[in-house]
């Protein structure tokens, strides 16, 4: 099965450039993740880690089921 999928994938023209299209999405958001983590206020990352704690927060989302 693999043997077969192989030899059709080696058939397509231009295949090699999928991949390396990938590994540059893949550099590009892991970059720009990185940047945002070392450039995001300290501010805001306490107010977002403190969001699951807030128990006004909380209150407005309960349901009765």
């Amino acid at each position: 099965m693999l043997k077969f999928v192989k030899n059709h994938m080696e058939s397509i023209e231009g295949i090699a450039t999928y991949p390396m299209i990938s590994l540059l999405i893949f550099f590009v958001f892991f970059s720009l993740l990185f940047w945002w983590v070392f450039t995001a206020s300290k501010a805001h990352i306490k107010e977002m880690g403190e969001l699951p704690l807030d128990n006004d927060n909380q209150k407005t989302r309960q349901h009765d089921f």
